[in-house]
């Protein structure tokens, strides 16, 4: 029965890693149809986030179920609740390449962003790409360095984002009010991305040190 229940806490693990990868991709074509107005690309970024969904409910219930059958120790607790809360991270992360996804379809054949924020958007869209691909490589290796590389590629989606709304509230910023809630709701997903990859490394360093108190770059 233990090694049953072992083999059960791998799969958490490799199940993590799974909507991880989806996760990562979703990002990355987010912002290729975000930068290209790429409405058909824009689509399946919003169709894929339904697999992320499913894979998300199906951890939470296998985890639940350990929870419920299993009587897990400390440590194996641990690793059921630290599973149960990076899905949710990692969903809210599929949730926000999604919305970018949804900005796409909602002003095609227009771009979202005017010209000259095109390169604000595409140095957080790089941060926020890094931050993906590390979180995949974080949660398959457990090498705590990353946990402070996501970090601070997350301080500079966070630079980044007050830098729009410095461009926004300048007295020569002309653009629609639509533009200008576009932009606003652009950059925060990017933001918020950053945000829940940090949460999920700072939880992986909790499985793996017991400590919570873990400090990264921007605090």
């Amino acid at each position: 029965m233990r090694k049953l229940f072992q083999e059960d806490l791998q799969n958490l693990g490799e199940q993590l890693i799974d909507i991880s990868t989806l996760v990562s991709q979703a990002m990355q074509k987010a912002y290729r149809a975000f930068e290209a107005a790429d409405v058909q690309l824009a689509e399946e970024v919003i169709a894929a986030d339904q697999r992320i969904d499913s894979l998300q409910n199906d951890l939470d219930e296998r985890a639940i179920d350990l929870l419920a059958l299993q009587g897990p120790v400390a440590s194996d607790l641990r690793t059921i609740v630290g599973a149960l809360r990076m899905s949710t991270s990692l969903e809210r992360m599929g949730d926000l390449a999604r919305h970018i996804g949804q900005l796409v379809r909602l002003r095609y054949p227009d771009h979202v962003s005017p010209d000259h924020l095109k390169p604000v958007y595409a140095k957080m869209a790089r941060h926020a790409q890094n931050v993906g691909e590390k979180v995949v490589v974080l949660l398959q290796t457990r090498d705590l360095a990353l946990v402070e590389e996501i970090a601070a590629e997350n301080a500079e989606i966070d630079a980044l984002h007050a830098s729009v709304f410095r461009l926004i509230a300048e007295e020569d910023w002309d653009a629609s009010a639509a533009t200008t809630a576009d932009c606003t709701l652009a950059s925060r997903y990017f933001e918020r991305f950053g945000d829940h990859g940090v949460s999920v490394a700072k939880k992986v360093a909790y499985l793996v040190t017991g400590e919570w108190d873990v400090r990264t770059p921007a605090e």
